[in-house]
């Protein structure tokens, strides 16, 4: 059971609620900073002074004063006139991403929304009732509105939502399940509900989860690809590291001499040759800027997890609400251009040594394309062709989304982040990353098997390589390679290769 209290949501406890379906309840010290911005709020909302999105209009008809007797409706409105996401449902766990996300941030108090509301869609999420959100349709400010829109419908029992494994109305659901919608929203409760970077920072999260893991199957892939070749091990020397001081470049080298240990494939300089190819022996380097760029991405993610993204912002102890833009997705914009390149970066070099390994003039004695009787089999040639392709769609992917804007809302919000198109373009490059490198341990593992050196890996090779082994065969004679690729990718992409050799969580 994940406890919210506003402040503490880290990436491991939101993966296990997104992905995991942990129960999730509300500290009660946030109830209580939830109460007293809610009063605030009613306070407002019984003057006449007025306040953006409690008593006026939104966008560019904030100037429009609302009467007392419509702010409900106004609210409701709200919802369903925003509510114009465009392309497929985003996945189920993206979606509890974005009610447990939208749910931690409104608790924190400074949103005056009731606190029946938010446990309504509380309610929602841990019965696994979730509703349809599309993928498209979101600038990235003011916020996610289109998405946190369509999240927020069910509340009311209007839209769509998938429910025991079905699509369908939701009071349609709400019937099955003898689930009561609200009766109504009240002052502020529907700018609160869709004011916020939660949908891109869902999505995003979840890939930096997935990306942590792969950047982690990503060295022990170069690991095996280096025995494959015979590298040259001086190149990891922790000595070369240190007197450069980068910490992702340290912990990479560190990490492939603990892959490597106690094995009999790899070699030193002048034993075969004086040294390696950049994408060996400067490996360390490129893995090793892009894990630090996922923990600088980290930093960002996390402090938007736990964060404020409303407008206006309440704070009951001055007695003020103050328009700003905190809703303004900027930071995940950026963020998720970075690792976009970044992950293009760990596919690029993985496609290099996979070119190493099928390329008889590159391999240091293995035939060409990795097959025994080369010119009747053409063996791995083509995966090399598809893992090329593979690249460069993501270099077109890597252009970043945040350097443009358009105006919207008749030029009152002139200038938006992109953000969720930053974060939808990175989900492509991750999967395109982990099929690359699913490639690249299904090459290798070929390669450590024409030089028979099985027996001389190293203590994490070898259990890359007897895992692979056990889902996929050796390629004696040509046959059709697709199902092995896709089944190297699933094992990928589905968190069971790094479980198998790493155990839970990274």
């Amino acid at each position: 059971m994940i406890i919210l209290d506003g402040k503490s949501l880290t990436l491991e406890h939101y993966v296990r609620v997104a992905r995991g379906k942990e129960l999730v309840v509300i500290a009660s010290s946030a109830k209580e900073a939830v109460e007293k911005a809610r009063a605030y709020v009613d306070m407002i909302s019984k003057g006449k002074k007025p306040v953006y999105g409690i008593n006026t209009g939104f966008g560019k008809l904030s100037d429009v004063s609302i009467n007392a007797c419509d702010v409900g409706l106004l609210q409701k409105n709200l919802l369903m006139s925003h509510a114009c996401g465009m392309g497929e449902p985003l996945a189920n766990e993206i979606v509890r991403g974005m009610m447990v996300l939208r749910i931690n941030a409104l608790i924190k108090g400074y949103s005056g929304i009731r606190l029946l509301t938010i446990e309504k869609l509380l309610e929602l999420l841990n019965r696994d009732i979730i509703p349809v959100v599309f993928e498209k349709g979101s600038l990235g400010a003011s916020g996610d509105l289109a998405p946190l829109s369509h999240m927020s419908l069910p509340l009311l029992g209007l839209g769509e939502v998938f429910y025991q494994g079905k699509r369908m109305d939701t009071m349609t659901c709400f019937n099955l399940a003898k689930i009561d919608p609200l009766p109504s929203l009240m002052a502020k409760e529907g700018l609160s509900l869709i004011n916020g970077t939660q949908a891109m920072n869902a999505r995003g999260a979840l890939i930096l989860y997935d990306a942590f893991q792969l950047e982690k199957l990503a060295t022990l892939s170069l690991s095996l690809s280096l025995e494959a070749l015979q590298g040259i091990i001086d190149a990891f020397d922790s000595r070369v590291h240190q007197v450069r001081n980068q910490k992702g470049q340290i912990q990479v080298a560190k990490d492939v001499l603990f892959n490597l240990k106690n094995s009999k494939n790899v070699t030193h300089q002048g034993e075969l040759r004086v040294q390696d190819a950049y994408s060996l022996r400067c490996s360390p380097q490129v893995h090793g800027a892009i894990l630090d760029t996922l923990n600088f991405v980290h930093d960002i993610v996390l402090r938007e997890m736990n964060a404020v993204t409303d407008n206006p912002i309440v704070f009951p102890n001055e007695e003020e609400a103050i328009s700003a833009g905190n809703f303004h997705g900027e930071p995940l914009a950026f963020a998720f251009d970075y690792l976009g390149i970044a992950l293009s970066e760990l596919a690029n070099i993985s496609e290099r040594r996979l070119e190493r390994l099928v390329n008889p003039q590159l391999s240091n004695g293995l035939p060409a394309f990795l097959s025994h009787q080369s010119g009747l089999n053409s063996g791995f040639m083509i995966v090399q062709y598809s893992a090329a392709a593979l690249v460069s769609e993501n270099k077109v992917l890597a252009h970043p989304a945040s350097v443009d804007s358009i105006p919207s809302s008749a030029n009152q919000e002139d200038h938006v982040s992109m953000g969720s198109i930053s974060v939808n373009k990175a989900s492509t490059i991750l999967s395109n990353v982990q099929s690359v490198i699913a490639m690249e341990y299904f090459t290798s593992a070929q390669a450590i098997d024409l030089r028979n050196a099985s027996d001389r890996l190293g203590i994490m090779t070898s259990k890359a390589y007897q895992l692979i082994r056990k889902h996929v065969p050796y390629i004696n004679d040509d046959q059709v390679m697709y199902p092995f690729l896709h089944e190297m990718k699933s094992l990928i992409s589905t968190g069971l290769f790094y479980k198998t050799i790493y155990g839970g969580d990274q």
